[in-house]
């Protein structure tokens, strides 16, 4: 069975990354878009990472264009677009697809994983979130609609 250490992902710049280097780390994996209602969740999750990635967080934005055109920029423009605006610090990667044929095997790992309301596995909107804890085990999934500080609490717990 796979663990969420065995995928390889790309950064913003195109570098082939494993996710094996955030081994023993706290991860919160967010599918993120620069035209999005609930784009200015950007400002809590660089308070997020600010405040507790020294004890262990991480968390890796995915941008994705798949929900109403939303994340239509180059790599350079949505880096640009996040360091402007929000001054994000936490890592960005490569434009990916999260649902459809041509999801990626992360997300596809991550749905499983952690279905959605009702069981299902389909990401249905823009920031979606899904919380890892340090042993890589998929234990939360959020909704779009939920703030980044509606729960810290429950990272906290696993930090």
């Amino acid at each position: 069975m796979a663990s969420i250490y065995d995928f390889q992902v790309k950064d913003i710049k195109g570098q082939s990354h494993s996710l094996s280097e955030y081994k023993n780390k706290v991860l919160l994996i967010v599918n993120v878009a620069s035209k999005c209602g609930f784009t200015p969740q950007y400002e809590g999750l660089e308070k997020l990472y600010q405040e507790l990635h020294e004890k262990g967080l991480e968390i890796l934005a995915f941008p994705c264009n798949q929900f109403g055109g939303q994340e239509p920029g180059s790599s350079e423009e949505i880096q640009q677009f996040c360091d402007l605006n929000y001054k994000t610090s936490f890592p960005l990667f490569e434009k990916i697809e999260v649902n459809g044929e041509n999801s990626h095997p992360l997300y596809q790992y991550l749905k499983i994983e952690q279905k959605g309301i009702l069981g299902t596995e389909a990401i249905k909107w823009n920031f979606t979130k899904f919380l890892v804890d340090r042993s890589g085990k998929v234990v939360e999934r959020y909704a779009p609609q939920d703030k980044p500080e509606s729960f810290v609490s429950h990272i906290q717990k696993l930090l």
